[in-house]
């Protein structure tokens, strides 16, 4: 893989982690009461910001040697897509039911209150390649298991899991055993 993001120098990470953090901002009680949610919009306005993130997460991404990135529906998309680009990857899109328009293979994971699926084209994931999945933020870990199982239920090779945002309270981690997890700005 040769790419911009493989060449390049891997930018100071607290210096990355300060200016973003900074471009985060929180919203109390959102969506419901007792939630505090961190709104990724300031970032994403901010261009020396966002293009700071996707360059910090594109070298972090280019070390674990994939074969291409996965994206989660819907916010994975926002980070998936200019990082498969400056990488110099293809880019597999995880979505909701319905959604993709070829033969997909699916899995199930648990919500707070009840279940949800997500799908991919039954192509997109070759045996034995190498792939991240991306995301905007690490939280329970349910979402980015359930993607985990489906690849390597289709015989792919998870290299990493890749968010610009952690939320470590919420112990998403545990979830992901043995997955190498890289994440820019963790909240304790």
């Amino acid at each position: 893989m040769t790419s911009i993001a493989a060449t390049a120098k891997p930018a100071d990470r607290e210096a990355v982690e300060s200016q973003l953090r900074a471009l985060i901002r929180d919203v109390a009680d959102f969506p419901k009461p007792g939630v505090g949610f961190k709104d990724i919009t300031p970032l994403l306005e901010n261009v020396a910001g966002f293009r700071a993130c996707i360059a910090a997460l594109a070298a972090r991404i280019a070390e674990h040697r994939p074969d291409a990135l996965i994206a989660i529906e819907s916010r994975g998309f926002i980070f998936g897509a200019p990082l498969a680009t400056l990488i110099g990857l293809p880019l597999i899109v995880v979505r909701k039911p319905g959604k993709l328009p070829r033969r997909t293979e699916s899995v199930a994971y648990q919500l707070e209150y009840g279940e949800d699926l997500l799908e991919v084209h039954a192509d997109a994931i070759v045996a034995g390649r190498r792939y991240v999945i991306v995301d905007d933020v690490l939280a329970t870990g349910g979402t980015a298991a359930a993607v985990v199982s489906l690849v390597t239920r289709l015989g792919g090779v998870l290299a990493a899991c890749a968010f610009p945002i952690e939320l470590a309270f919420l112990d998403g981690r545990s979830r992901l055993p043995g997955v190498s997890v890289d994440s820019l700005v963790t909240y304790g």
